[in-house]
This record gives C-alpha cells, structure tokens and sequence, in this order.
C-alpha cells in the first residue's frame, strides 16, 4: 500500500510541474556558407563555437524553438536568381550542421523563410531529410511538411510557420492560416505559431499596424496576423524576418513576439547597429498557454575569434531597444518590459 501511495505522489507531482511550462525563443540562424564551393565562408572550428555563449540558457526551457535561414544541403541544387543581385542572398549551409542546433537544446525549428527554397526542390529536400535524421521537429513548408506535434513530458505541442513566400505556409492565406491552427488546437495543448513577417532593416523597426512592403513584395501586417493566429488557436507567436528586434505584445492572454531579429548569422547578413542585436525571450505559462512571466536575454553578435555568434552582452542593449519600441509601438499593452529584462503582466 505505501509503495501504491508513493507513486500515486510521484505522479502527481509530475503532473504538477507541468503546469507551468516555459519557452525560449529567438530569431534567424545561418551557421555558415558552404555555396559557392569553390569559395564556402564556414566558421572557425566548424561551428562548434556558434552557440557556445548562449548554449545554457536555450537549453534550459521545455520548448526552444528558432528560425533556420537557409537551406541544408552538402552540395547541389538550383540557387534562385533575383530580379535584382544588390539584395539576393542564397544561404546554403552543410547537412551536419544541424547537430549544432540539437547539441544547442532546440526542439522545433521554422522552415518557412524568405531563404528556405534558396536551393530549389534539392535544398528543401536536404532540409528535411537533415532535420528529420537529427529528430529536429519542423514546420513551415507548404504540403509537405506545414505542421508538426511534439510530445514531450506529457505535453503535446503543436506548431506551423508562415512566411509570405513561395513554398512555405503562406500567411496571405488567411483561411488555410485559420484551419491550420484551429486543428492544430484540436490535437495539442499548446500551439505555437512562427511568423517570418514584416518589412526588413534598421528602418523598419517599427509595428505600423499595416501590411508592410519591402522590395516590391508584400510582406504582410504582423500586428494583425499575430492576432488572427491567437483567435484561431494560438498560445503564443514568435515573429522574425526584419533583421531587427521589434516590440513585444500581450493579446488576450497571449504572449506575441513581433521580430526576435538575427540571432546567428555567421556571414554574408550585416550585423552592424541593431542588426547584430541577438535577444532571447523566455517565457512561462500556464497549462492552457496562458502568459504568466518571462525574461529578455541581451545578446549581440559579435566576432570573437574569426566567428561571427550571439554573445551575451552586460549593457542590456536588447532589452533596452524592445522595452522602447514595445512603449512607443503597443503603449496599450498589458505586458510590461523592465529595466533588467523581467517581463510581466501590468497590474
């Protein structure tokens, strides 16, 4: 009977310890540059240093999800050409590459990006087949791979990516956005949502409210898309494609990150200014996904040792530059940024 008894506790306090469940997340990843191959831009000691600095921290969540810019592919496939060469970038990084993200603590990673179809059909099946043999769960790639279930310690976590681009789950189709992540409810505790949204640059740092443009293309409303993903069914919404950090936001109950910016751009992207701004956001829950608590990690890219990497940074730039733009761009919001990157909700 005591040995019945003692397990019954057990249980329960397992069952107890998940009713707050905690998420980092943070905003594009490009490891490395093994195109062109005559000349590939990898980092000093294969990567190995790129998450050095941050490891503990995105390790230390239930969840940690993140951006993958880029495709997965060791060799081949058709680069995209651009209308204009001054703003094409084709990011194609190697297949083992993929073991720094899992050897960092992540468990869920977007597909759904401006640079995921860089390599045609080839990259995007490298992607997959990489991320599929590492046990990475994935998301954002239209039919082929646009949601994704994760059951980790009981809990089943449900996630889709949008990107405004061909071959990912596009956010202009509000409708399928909608069924999307209604059944994505229907079969998950909790869902998450990842948006690649919104115009790019030190210039565009601001939430306008409207349907941003950026190089002729639409690149959608990110103020409105977040809440049409949160009255469909979503417990939270990390955002990222501008390159910048950009305001946080609270909508009925919801924690929504408008743009998480770079985190780990090893080359190519330009890390001057707030470009290089790398913020972590933590966030803590409910068992419905209800926002309880969370945290800004200021981290800049920075070049140590011939690698370009998300360093933490004791000045709090991150912390500070989101705590501004969330007051200017949201001051209506129910969540409340301080000085040392404690987030809460206002009283």
């Amino acid at each position: 009977m005591k040995k019945i008894i003692s397990l019954f506790l057990l249980a329960s306090v397992a069952f107890a310890a998940k009713d707050t469940l905690s998420f980092v997340a943070v905003g594009d990843i490009m490891m490395g540059l093994n195109h062109p191959s005559n000349d590939p831009s990898l980092p000093p000691q294969d990567g190995k240093l790129t998450f050095e600095s941050v490891r503990e921290i995105l390790r230390n969540a239930d969840i940690t999800v993140g951006n993958l810019e880029g495709v997965l592919l060791d060799s081949g496939g058709s680069p995209k050409q651009c209308s204009n060469p001054k703003v094409c970038y084709v990011f194609r990084m190697p297949e083992r590459y993929v073991n720094l993200l899992v050897d960092a603590g992540f468990d869920l990673m977007s597909v759904a990006n401006n640079h995921s179809g860089d390599f045609g059909d080839a990259g995007r099946k490298g992607s997959i087949r990489a991320l599929k043999e590492a046990g990475l769960g994935f998301a954002g790639f239209e039919e082929t791979a646009e949601t994704y279930v994760l059951e980790k310690d009981g809990v089943r976590y449900g996630f889709v990516a949008f990107a405004p681009n061909n071959g990912t789950v596009r956010l202009q189709n509000t409708e399928k956005a909608k069924r999307l992540i209604s059944e994505l409810k229907e079969k998950s505790d909790i869902v998450i949502v990842s948006m690649h949204i919104g115009a790019e640059g030190a210039g565009n740092a601001r939430i306008t409210r409207k349907t941003e443009m950026f190089v002729g293309e639409n690149r959608g409303n990110p103020y409105e898309f977040a809440r049409l993903a949160i009255d469909s069914g979503a417990d939270m919404v990390f955002g990222h494609g501008p390159h910048v950090p950009r305001a946080m936001d609270l909508y009925k109950g919801k924690f929504i990150a408008y743009s998480l910016g770079n985190f780990a751009t090893n080359t190519s992207v330009n890390i001057s200014g707030t470009s290089g701004y790398a913020p972590i956001v933590k966030i803590k829950t409910n068992s419905k996904g209800d926002f309880i608590e969370g945290e800004i990690f200021s981290a800049i890219q920075m070049g140590e040792n011939g690698a370009r990497r998300p360093i933490l940074d004791s000045t709090g730039a991150c912390i500070k530059k989101i705590k501004e733009l969330t007051e200017a761009d949201i001051p209506e919001t129910k969540l409340l940024i301080e000085g040392n990157g404690k987030i809460r909700v206002r009283e």
